[in-house]
């Protein structure tokens, strides 16, 4: 009886571990108004250097795992409606995240607020479909400082 509950209860787990990652591996719509930029169109943009901003709204600790364009502008999403001020208006702005849904967001919000947005794109999309992005490793934590000598008493 029990080998019988515990057959049931590992097909019931390998069940739905499968059904969870068909339901991971399933992109989610694109349900925003800005583009979903393509590779082919990222390059396209990243050669004009003087033209354009790439604005990379994710957390900091992401980079690292999943790296970013080569240069750009960091501003987490939460924050974007603060440092608008900071955003040129006179350059297309190619918003960044890791799937790009984060970027189509802000995508939206920019739009919203007159900014010229050329897209969105994801780091891990780009790179699917064989662009770079730089992995940026993170600095190693200092070296322990040797603790001080202590003077005995005589």
């Amino acid at each position: 009886m029990n080998i019988l509950k515990t057959t049931i209860a590992t097909a019931l787990l390998l069940a739905s571990a499968a059904s969870f990652a068909q339901q991971a591996a399933t992109p989610q719509p694109w349900t925003y108004k800005t583009k979903q930029l393509s590779r082919a169109e990222i390059d396209k943009l990243l050669l004009q250097p003087g033209k354009v901003l790439v604005l990379d709204v994710r957390r900091p600790d992401e980079l690292p795992a999943k790296g970013s364009f080569p240069v750009f502008l960091s501003i987490q999403n939460a924050d974007l409606e603060k440092y608008l001020r900071y955003i040129p208006k006179d350059r297309q702005i190619v918003t960044v995240s890791n799937r790009a849904h984060r970027a189509g967001a802000a995508g939206d919000l920019l739009t919203l607020r007159g900014f010229k947005v050329a897209g969105a794109a994801g780091t891990q999309d780009y790179e699917e479909q064989g662009g770079y992005v730089e992995h940026i490793k993170p600095p190693a934590p200092p070296a322990a400082a040797p603790a001080p000598a202590v003077a005995q008493a005589q």
